[in-house]
């Protein structure tokens, strides 16, 4: 029997008790290496900017989506809807993001990044560092070795699985959108492209 999850049509468990318990744990312990990296390079990056992960994601998310609702915030950032509300309205106190409504959608909030917010995200961008993110560092080799960094075929489509086509969507905007910025600013001197490219 076969059944759709996605846009994939799989087969109905012709898997074994055996594969399931080895997948499932090989990707929950190499999923909790990965972030406790992650994490930490990220928190360093930003700690200058007195902003903690939660925050300069749904700075990134305003900075891409350009006039986002908290449930869109809520969506993409991975996180509750209470905590994406409770971190923009911080984040709308410094300065950094407006609240508003819209006249045919009184229920939902939106944020719309401000100046002084877009200043932060291009100053994180320039001042990103590849030398200190570890994930960045242990890529190497493979981009050595095939020229070009992971694609990330796999982990992608276990995240649409999970989070479905919309998510995928936002996460492939704000890369495309991400990567013309960082073309327009090759020729810049002090920019994010003179130190090759981000990575989370």
């Amino acid at each position: 029997m076969i059944y759709k999850v996605g846009e994939l049509i799989m087969q109905e468990k012709n898997y074994s008790a055996k594969e399931a318990v080895l997948f499932s744990h090989r990707v929950a312990q190499l999923s909790k290496a990965l972030w406790k990296s992650i994490e930490k390079d990220w928190q360093n990056w930003i700690k200058p900017y007195d902003l903690n992960i939660n925050e300069h994601h749904i700075l990134w998310i305003a900075h891409h989506l350009n006039g986002a609702s908290i449930s869109d915030v809520a969506k993409f950032g991975v996180m509750h809807v209470s905590t994406a509300f409770n971190f923009s309205k911080k984040l709308e106190e410094r300065g950094l993001l407006e609240f508003s409504k819209k006249e045919n959608d009184k229920r939902n909030t939106y944020i719309q990044i401000t100046e002084a917010g877009e200043k932060v995200i291009t100053d994180l961008m320039e001042n990103y560092d590849p030398s200190k993110n570890a994930v960045f560092e242990a890529s190497l080799p493979l981009y050595s070795l095939y020229g070009k960094f992971p694609d990330m075929i796999e982990l992608m489509t276990i995240i649409r699985n999970i989070y479905g086509d919309d998510f995928m969507k936002i996460f492939e905007t704000s890369i495309t959108n991400y990567n013309k910025q960082l073309s327009e600013s090759e020729e810049k001197p002090s920019t994010i492209a003179k130190k090759e490219v981000e990575t989370f």
